[in-house]
């Protein structure tokens, strides 16, 4: 590689009224409708109108309609059907849990009362596939359970962390939104640390496994001029996978000849992570500090619809004072405390998702099983009948990051020309369907499926 060269080259693999009476499901064939003049719908316009149908009666409160409805949507779609189908499965699915919540509070409320509520649908074929959330929502508190049931629970949750983190890595290898988040962060953090002697990075990227960093040594190896040192301090919540990871950043380093230190930080589910920062970071005099944030500040968003933790984190980060902040997110409105416009959006930003998938991968592939069924099968079910605490996906879009950044005193630094023709050639040579776009606006970089942006990536100063 050339001397002065920054660039990575090396791309990796009551008492109200009652309800309204549930809806007649009429279904009308293309010829009458033909000879009514009338082009007809089709059928992922007329499925989605009937998921947002049946958001809309639970919304209402009318869950005989979303009884009926969600029944009918569960029998016409499947898992292994086309995009359409293989969406509706998974909301329709995520509508019959919240619909299940509703009734079992019903019923719970009724017990003194005559009020007549439907039974509960069987929701899903694949119930080791739900959050943990909905698994402990079956007993009223776990302080009850029995010794044998808490066994059960940690096992369930053993085994979904194992499903969430295949699929992850499924989600990365076959999809580029992850390796275009990861590649364009690498060239804003290799720019910045362009001549500089020590570097340490906070990694917030606490689902990869540090699958971010191996080429971004690499580059930095190839350069006539590394730094004397690379630390990369981990942070997460399983202290035995960040310990693996470590190890396997530390034998990829000591292979390039880089001196690298990787340091554990483990983070507590109670405390607020700026205190802990605060009390658990040591920086050093002369290290260049890059904090590095890919899919993670949206998980300090609150029930409370209140940014508190989030301004916290990053006026906490701001006071470190780093040479670059690199951000990437989903770009979707998830957060909405309405149910009935979350609804929307996500079915929205979910349909664009499987419809790129369809486009890219066959029907059978079973990478694509394992990130329909459990990682966006999981989003999808937390999005649409969690609530509250339990709801844990709060994706917002770029613009409220950019202000909340802009407030804490930061500012945006213009991704470079080469950082857009990296991701152009990612794209060209691994997803060469036309449908990925890449888009500049505000100095970031975002890729989408026809139009429609998913992915965002940001640096900031």
């Amino acid at each position: 590689m050339a001397e002065d060269s920054s660039h990575i080259y090396n791309i990796p693999l009551s008492t109200s009224p009652p309800p309204p009476p549930p809806p007649v499901l009429t279904v009308v064939s293309s010829s009458d409708q033909q000879q009514q003049g009338q082009n007809p719908p089709s059928s992922a316009a007329q499925m989605r109108r009937l998921l947002i149908t049946c958001a809309d009666f639970l919304s209402q409160s009318n869950f005989s309609a979303a009884h009926r409805l969600v029944s009918f949507l569960s029998s016409t779609s499947s898992p292994h059907g086309d995009s359409t189908e293989r969406l509706v499965h998974q909301f329709a699915r995520a509508l019959c849990i919240r619909l299940n919540r509703a009734s079992a509070s019903m019923i719970s409320s009724s017990t003194t009362t005559t009020t007549t509520t439907p039974s509960l649908l069987s929701c899903d074929p694949h119930p080791h596939f739900l959050p943990p959330a909905s698994i402990a929502s079956s007993s009223s508190s776990t302080s009850t359970m029995t010794l044998f049931e808490l066994e059960v629970m940690e096992e369930e949750e053993a085994l979904l962390h194992h499903q969430l983190q295949s699929s992850f890595i499924c989600l990365n290898q076959v999809t580029p939104f992850i390796r275009f988040s990861h590649l364009t962060a690498n060239q804003a953090i290799l720019e910045a640390i362009e001549g500089q002697d020590s570097i340490h990075i906070l990694d917030f990227d606490t689902i990869m496994q540090g699958v971010q960093w191996p080429p971004l040594m690499q580059a930095i190896a190839d350069r006539s001029n590394p730094p004397n040192m690379i630390r990369i301090t981990g942070i997460g919540y399983d202290l035995e996978t960040l310990a693996r990871t470590g190890q396997r950043l530390e034998n990829f380093a000591k292979s390039l000849g880089l001196r690298f230190h990787f340091h554990p930080l483990l983070l507590l589910d109670s405390t607020s992570v700026a205190l802990q920062l605060s009390s658990s970071i040591t920086l050093l005099q002369e290290e260049t500090l890059v904090i590095n944030c890919v899919l993670y500040l949206h998980r300090l968003l609150n029930r409370n619809d209140d940014d508190y933790e989030v301004r916290l984190f990053l006026h906490t980060i701001k006071a470190m004072n780093p040479k670059v902040v690199t951000l990437a997110e989903r770009e979707a409105n998830l957060n909405n405390p309405l149910f009935s416009q979350r609804f929307l959006e996500a079915l929205d930003h979910y349909t664009a998702l499987f419809d790129s998938m369809e486009a890219t991968l066959p029907p059978n592939n079973t990478e694509r099983l394992a990130i329909e069924q459990v990682w966006l099968g999981r989003e999808i079910v937390d999005v649409v009948s969690a609530e509250g605490e339990e709801r844990k996906e709060r994706y917002e879009r770029f613009q409220n990051w950019a202000e909340k950044m802009r407030r804490s005193g930061f500012s945006n630094v213009p991704l470079s020309p080469f950082a857009v023709s990296q991701a152009k050639l990612l794209l060209r040579l691994h997803y060469p369907s036309e449908g990925y776009q890449l888009h500049i606006l505000n100095d970031s970089l975002f890729l989408g499926w026809q139009n429609h942006a998913l992915f965002s990536v940001s640096s900031w100063h």
